[in-house]
Parts: structure tokens; sequence; C-alpha cells
């Protein structure tokens, strides 16, 4: 491999001599700027070998550097050549410092505009404005010496019902219309695809993990759009699905698209949208309005029929992690210390008894022993898989894309008889997740505020977690959601009925074990004895929490209480899709726990 990747870096570099450049960025993410990255456009891939969720390369005509977080720095250095790039620490020396460090004043630096953000291109611009010139290229170069470039995934899309979508496109665009009217834009570019997606209540399979269709869409102040994608993808039934006023168009006419919104104010979100439509827009003379995409907070609060939805699958969900755990349990007593690729395929043949589960919403994070010290971790990412450890824990964290709904799920499960630090710490994450779930808090409150709740009991003990609280989950969409989310990083976004979190706190010592208790948490309105309209959480995961690793002299009578009740309405709702050694599994699992 070090020799392919070292003549592809020769590659790039004679580009750059040829063209006059004096290095090229190369990100991870296309022009979509989405979390999952189709194989077509793993162009960081095919220049360094890093198969990794993050990170950038730069290639100058002399050195090259690439750069990952810290879930990649032993991966980074199994899959790319030492020889050929530096390796560096992304966010501790950001690629632009190492640039800056390696070239001239007055150097020139290829950047493909698609590939960033409109708002991580200006300000890298302005940063580095003194010593290097920022050129924004036509045509990326990797696009041209990738002769065995998978072709798209590009499938047909899949019309969404109301009967689980409850709000029809028309109705949605008119209420995003509305909003354009306020903020005084005449039209909006949408980029991303699960905001798409949601408009036109549509689905694919294009991306793995994300049951979206790789598209643009410009909506404008009258409700109509204009929708990129290749005609010959939509059924016929698709003009009376959506309602009158939805131009299709190829995607090879965005520019055009684009071009024709010349003296109009049009909405573009520089988080979301990539540098070079906002570029377009400009040279076109397009008034900018910059703001969040519009879709953003209708998509998060979730409809009544989306609710319902939600609750559904959580169950089907539940019963299949509940068959899985319960077979792990029956693995190890008898003997059987099974792999951490095993027992995540497993899982998904559990999840795909279920046939309206299309996919797993995400890599599963199977992490045996110390391997769960590591929050992120891929066993795929490993030469070899590791095996259960006697005596310590196995996180496993997973979720599934049903029409209904996406969950998202860890439990942390015991393997033989961890000592005493582990159920500590065990405990205490548990007590921290109780204690968000049973927040109440007024209309306005955003999740940075509610964010101590979850890691107080840890804190009382010199502990803490190295990752947010919660991220916001889609409705049959992305499973990682904004704007919404529980950290301790300020968020401006306050929480909303039907918004759908994640309640994940854990504990991680390295290289010995790590722990996270998660279930997802829908905002409600709470009733209570004053005048005030108060919001709290309902549980929508239906799976035990292993009582085995409980220190039950931590626990409050009312923690107690909380977990024996969350249990008997799991056994309620799960049971009677259960029978055999499984129901007798969860007839342990989910029994009374007391002093």
């Amino acid at each position: 491999m070090q020799s392919v990747i070292s003549q592809r870096v020769e590659q790039i570099r004679l580009w750059l001599v040829e063209n006059q450049y004096d290095a090229l960025l190369i990100p991870h993410e296309d022009e979509y700027l989405g979390e999952y990255i189709p194989a077509h456009n793993e162009r960081l891939h095919w220049a360094t070998g890093f198969t990794g969720s993050a990170g950038m390369a730069v290639i100058t005509r002399d050195n090259a550097a690439v750069f990952v977080d810290g879930r990649y720095v032993v991966q980074v250095r199994k899959q790319v050549p030492g020889e050929v790039f530096e390796y560096r620490h992304l966010i501790d020396e950001p690629p632009m410092s190492w640039t800056q460090e390696q070239l001239a004043a007055g150097s020139k630096v290829a950047v493909d505009a698609r590939l960033h953000s409109a708002a991580w291109l200006q300000a890298t611009a302005d940063k580095v404005a003194d010593q290097l010139e920022l050129v924004s290229i036509e045509a990326n170069p990797i696009d041209q010496l990738w002769h065995d470039r998978p072709a798209p995934t590009l499938s047909n899309a899949k019309l969404m019902g109301l009967d689980f979508v409850g709000q029809s496109s028309a109705d949605k665009r008119e209420q995003i219309a509305a909003e354009l009217k306020k903020q005084g834009a005449q039209a909006a570019l949408l980029t991303q695809l699960d905001s798409i997606a949601w408009l036109l209540n549509i689905r694919g399979n294009d991306v793995p993990s994300l049951p979206i269709l790789l598209s643009t869409a410009i909506i404008h102040a009258d409700g109509s759009l204009d929708f990129f994608i290749d005609p010959a993808r939509l059924p016929q039934e698709f003009a009376g699905h959506v309602g009158e006023g939805v131009r299709v168009q190829t995607p090879d006419a965005l520019q055009a698209g684009l071009e024709a919104l010349a003296q109009h104010n049009v909405l573009v979100d520089p988080a979301t949208s990539n540098a070079w439509a906002s570029q377009v827009l400009a040279e076109a003379g397009a008034t900018l309005i910059t703001a969040a995409d519009p879709c953003l907070l209708p998509k998060a609060a979730k409809n009544a029929t989306e609710v319902a939805g939600m609750k559904a699958c959580h169950i089907r969900d539940g019963v299949a992690v509940s068959k899985f755990l319960a077979w792990v349990d029956r693995q190890v007593a008898a003997g059987k210390l099974l792999d951490e690729g095993v027992l995540a395929d497993q899982l998904w043949q559990f999840r795909s008894q279920d046939s309206s589960c299309s996919d797993v919403s995400f890599d599963t994070i199977s992490a045996a022993g110390g391997n769960a010290a590591m929050c992120h971790y891929n066993h795929q990412n490993q030469p070899q898989p590791s095996v259960l450890e006697m005596d310590n824990v196995y996180l496993v964290d997973s979720g599934g894309q049903y029409p209904d709904g996406t969950t998202d799920i860890t439990r942390t499960i015991a393997i033989g008889q961890p000592n005493a630090e582990v159920k500590q710490a065990f405990t205490l994450v548990l007590k921290g997740h109780i204690a968000l779930n049973a927040a109440r808090f007024p209309k306005g409150t955003t999740g940075s505020q509610l964010d101590a709740l979850a890691r107080q009991h840890l804190w009382a003990h010199g502990f803490d977690f190295d990752h947010g609280t919660g991220h916001g989950v889609g409705h049959f969409l992305s499973v990682h959601e904004g704007p919404q989310r529980i950290a301790k990083v300020y968020n401006p976004t306050a929480l909303l009925p039907g918004m759908v979190l994640s309640n994940e706190p854990g504990y991680y010592r390295a290289d010995a074990f790590g722990i996270r208790i998660e279930n997802l948490e829908l905002v409600v309105e709470v009733p209570t004895q004053g005048d005030m309209t108060m919001l709290g959480f309902e549980s929508l995961t239906r799976a035990p929490i292993d009582q085995r690793l409980i220190d039950v002299d931590l626990m409050t009578d009312v923690e107690l209480a909380w977990l024996n009740d969350y249990h008997q309405t799991v056994f309620k709702v799960i049971s009677p899709s259960l029978e055999g050694d499984d129901l007798t599994w969860l007839q342990q699992a989910t029994a009374p726990l007391s002093r």
C-alpha cells in the first residue's frame, strides 16, 4: 500500500507544479458536508489510505501531513505510510498552521471550495491572508487521477406517506416559506441531505446509515422548490406526492439555478453549505443572508405522528437488543468469549429479523474490556478484533433505521464479575443518567444548561467524560441531528417539545474499561403545581440496564424507584415479543432491585 500511496502523492505533486500551486488541501468531507461519506467521495482515503470519519491531508511540493483527532491517533499510524505523510493532531496543530510553517510567503494553496463550508473557508482565508493565498480550483485533481473510482450509489426515491411523516410536503414548504419572508429572503439554498429528505417526504439509500438521496434544493418564498436530482430516480407518483410547485432539474443545472438568483436575497447556512455555492451566488450578484438552515428546527421538533413512530420502533428495537443481550449472557455462561466483530454481526442479525429495519444508523461500537475506554472505538479499524474479557465489561453502542424512526442505544454489560471500581463508576454514570432524565426545566432552557446534571455524581468523585452528553436524533434520518444538543459547550438552541436527544453519560479509564449508558429521550411538556409550563424528558429506549453492575449502596431510594419503574415499563412492552430463554432472561434482567 505504501508504494501505491506514494505514487498517488507524486501524481498530485506533478499536478501542483503544472498548475503553479504550492499545496493542496484534502478534507474528508464531500460537497454535502455531511457526517457520512459515500465510497465514491472518499478522496482522503484515496490519497492517504486513512478510513476514519474525520481528518484532512495537506500535500505540498516537498512534504505531506495527515491530520486526525484523538479518536484516530492509533489507527492513522496503521493505515497511512509514515514515509510519505507526517502524523499531526487535527485540533492541537491545525492543518493551516502546519501549512504556514511549510510554505514561503506568497505561496498558493489549492482548495476545492465544494469540500469546505463557506464559514470555514472565509475564516481560514482571512487568517492566512498575510502569508498564503487560497485559490479555489475548478476541478479536483483527485477526481481526474482516481481511475478506479467507484460509481456512485444512486438509489430510487422512496415516498414517505402521511401515516409515517404526519405532514405533507406542501404544508412543510409553506411553513419554510413563511420563515424566509420573516428573514427577508426570497429564496434559500438547501444542501443538508436530511433537510431535503424531510421537506419532500422522501428517503433513499445513497449513503450508508443515512436514508437520503444525494441532491440539492432551492426553496423560494412562494413555497415553490427547485430540486436538483436525476429525474429517473423519482417514481411517477412523485409529482402528486409533493404537490404543485416542485420543479425537478438535473444536478448539472445547479450552477445555472444559483446564477438565476441574481439580485435576490438568498438565505445560506455558512456552517452547512459549501463555499462554492456561496461563491457562485456572490459572483452572480445575489445578496447572501447568512442564517441557519430553515428546516433544522421544524425537522427537530417531531410531530405527533413522528413521535408515535419513534415510540413504536424503539419497542421493536428493544426486542432485538434484549435478544442480543440474552444471547451474549448465554455465550459467556457456556465459556464462549466471542470477538467484537462476531458480536456486532449477531446484533445486526437480531435487528434484521424485523423486516422494516433497513440499515444500522451508524457503525456499531462493539468494545470489549479496555477497548471500551475509547469512546469512538471501531473494531473494523483494528488488525484483529478483541475478544470478551472475563471480569470486565462489554460496551455496545448501536442503532437501527426504521421507516417510523431512528434508534441509538448504548448498554454496558458485565462479563463475569467486574470489580468494585467498575461497579462504582457504572453506578455514578447511572445516577447522572437518571438525574438528566428526571430534570424539569422551563421553556427556553438549552441543553448546555442541563449538561452538569449528568456529570454531577462523577464530578463529586473527581471523574468526568470527554464528550457531549446528548445529541439530537432524526426521524428515519440522521442519528446525529442538530441544532439541539446537551454538552458543556454553549449551544443557543432551546429544547422544544417533540425534540429527541440522547442521554449518554459515561466514564472511561484508559486501557482498563469504559462505561456508557444511553437512552433516547423525548422532550415533553410536564404538568406542575405552578402556573409555568415546564418541560421534561420521556425515555424512548426499551431495553434493560445491567443491574449486576450497580452498587445499590450508592443509589438513593428515588433512583432505585426510577430504575424499577423503567424496567417495569421495558418488561411490559417487550415481553410479549419474547419467549423461552429470552423471556426468562428478561424477567431476571428487569426484576425489581432493592437494598
